[in-house]
């Protein structure tokens, strides 16, 4: 029972529940476009950019943000304070008026929740018995990304849009990051917050990072998979309903079943990878996601459409092991925070901004499944960067720098 309320699970359970709520924020949107795009007026390629942006935005901040509080020793204020702000920005969002103020809210919302995955991760990490690692960061994303971002989100979002109106829906969704924060502030101690590198700053220390095997190879594999991700979401709800026919219930109970999918692929891969190594996981992964897009397209109205789909969704679970474990295992101490901000950074611009953006102009242009095939492409391509990746016969990458 101690070991139940002891201070490591308390940290896990904090952060995973910030994690929630800056994912039930920023993935809202996406679950209200057939909402706002009718009352706004919007086309998919603006869909796109407003997922972009935000994604440009988080990308920037994330490292920059990130790399700044570890460098002047700043990472409780930066944390609490962007808590704050995001919060706030879904608010805005429910304001918006038209694409612009849309724009915008999205912009600053990205800014403040660039720097809140770094830090919560490397709080979890420092907390975390070694054998738990992958549990634990696992825990984080499906409690954040699975069990708020894609079962509660679109449950409660679409509900309250339908009988309070898609504004009400973003007011509601600033709320509890507000009460996070409050009890961040008492809860979080200097030990897990204090920066590691701040008696040895080695400010952005880009040169020194990139000179890491696994970063080099692990961003690009990164940024395969946040793009697999982000070539779908903005899109695949108004894809539900506007092509496949989708009535909103069914399209809720669809989104909710893939959120179930996120949910136990992020628990199972790093926890998984605990015991046989993140690159097996990570291949595992990686090979169910080529089949998603083909899924989609391909089985709809069968009767295993969505079997189908719940099973080759599972390359989401990649995500916490490619933006968190495998660069925090790839470098020193000093250097994860850095690590982890940097290639989230790279792996949101690439994967979150330009991958969206292209899918949303050729979904337009082209046919409107084209955003299938983007992704499609993305996890073939995720293989190969995959295979690059160094482990050792542990569960660990190796640390070597490249000469």
């Amino acid at each position: 029972m101690k070991k139940l309320f002891s201070y490591e699970n308390g940290i896990v359970t904090l952060m995973a529940l910030t994690f929630g709520v800056l994912f039930f924020d920023r993935l809202a949107l996406n679950y209200l476009v057939p909402f706002v795009a009718k009352d706004l007026n919007l086309n998919n390629t603006q869909i796109g950019l407003l997922a972009g942006i935000l994604s440009l935005a988080w990308a920037f901040s994330s490292y920059y943000t990130t790399a700044w509080s570890e460098s002047k020793n700043k990472n409780k204020i930066t944390f609490l304070i962007a808590i704050v702000i995001f919060s706030v920005c879904s608010f805005g969002s429910g304001m918006a008026i038209g694409f612009g103020t849309l724009f915008v809210a999205r912009l600053i919302m990205g800014l403040a929740e660039g720097p809140v995955i770094p830090l919560a991760q490397v709080f979890v990490e420092r907390e975390s018995t070694p054998s738990r690692l992958g549990l634990n960061v696992g825990i984080l994303q499906a409690v954040g990304g699975a069990l708020f971002g894609s079962i509660l989100a679109p449950v409660i979002l679409i509900q309250i849009a339908e009988n309070m109106g898609w504004r009400t829906a973003f007011y509601v969704a600033g709320v509890p990051g507000l009460l996070l924060g409050l009890i961040a502030v008492f809860y979080l101690k200097k030990s897990t917050t204090e920066s590691r590198g701040a008696k040895k700053d080695t400010g952005f220390a880009l040169k020194e990072i990139w000179a890491y095997k696994n970063i080099k190879w692990g961003t690009a594999l990164a940024c395969c998979v946040f793009g697999w991700w982000f070539a779908t979401i903005p899109f695949i709800t108004k894809y539900f309903t506007d092509v496949q026919g989708m009535g909103a219930n069914d399209m809720q109970k669809t989104m909710g079943l893939l959120g179930v999918a996120m949910l136990i692929s992020s628990l199972f891969f790093p926890g998984i990878s605990d015991k046989i190594g993140r690159k097996k996981a990570l291949y595992i992964a990686v090979i169910l996601g080529i089949f998603y897009p083909f899924a989609v397209y391909y089985l709809n109205g069968s009767s295993i459409h969505l079997p189908a789909m719940f099973f080759s969704y599972a390359m989401v679970g990649a995500i916490p092991l490619v933006a968190a474990i495998v660069p925090s295992e790839a470098v020193p101490n000093h250097l994860k925070a850095k690590a982890i901000g940097f290639v989230t950074a790279v792996a949101e611009i690439i994967g979150g901004v330009i991958v969206p953006a292209i899918s949303g102009a050729l979904s337009d242009i082209v046919h409107e499944s084209a955003f299938l095939w983007v992704a499609a492409v993305l996890a073939v391509l995720a293989l190969f960067f995959l295979s690059k990746l160094e482990e050792t016969k542990g569960k660990v990458f190796p640390v070597e720098a490249v000469e």
